[in-house]
């Protein structure tokens, strides 16, 4: 496998990836081609034999300057369980320390329980919500009118 920047085209593949990995879930909306454009210095692709098998899209908050955002990762279902997650989440997290940042944040749905199950493993903690869904504390409305999210915060040293 190899890990290496994202590249501008590179939406042009995984787009078309992005529902048939969530499982059908239409979520190809929440990565427009401004992140393959904008971020690339801070995204990362993995690779076997020439074919992406995982992605993860981040970048440094612009507003906060201890701050760094995970906005989207996606491993292919095959690949899963083969710590590929993990290593592109550990080369964001060399990023980070590279710009001294601190904290790392990332966003999901309460629907999402591989996600939640996952970003907790990887040492995130929950955010503090204003409702709980299945016992996991929710910001409800976080991007909008029925659109809670599940907040992930991670100190990164």
């Amino acid at each position: 496998m190899k890990i290496r920047s994202v590249k501008s085209s590179d939406y042009y593949a995984i787009s078309p990836l992005i529902n048939e990995w969530w499982g059908g879930r239409q979520m190809s909306d929440m990565l427009p081609k401004l992140f393959f454009d904008h971020f690339n210095n801070t995204s990362f692709i993995a690779e076997e034999d020439g074919h992406i098998i995982g992605f993860l899209i981040e970048f440094l908050s612009q507003s906060n300057s201890d701050v760094a955002y995970i906005h989207f990762v996606g491993v292919n279902p095959v690949y899963r369980k083969n710590h590929i997650g993990k290593q592109l989440y550990n080369n964001f997290f060399n990023v980070i320390r590279e710009n001294n940042r601190k904290v790392v944040r990332a966003v999901t749905s309460p629907v999402n329980k591989v996600s939640i199950a996952y970003h907790t493993k990887m040492g995130f903690s929950i955010e503090n919500g204003d409702i709980e869904i299945d016992g996991v504390p929710v910001v409800s409305n976080y991007d909008g009118p029925n659109k809670d999210r599940v907040l992930f915060v991670k100190n990164v040293d």
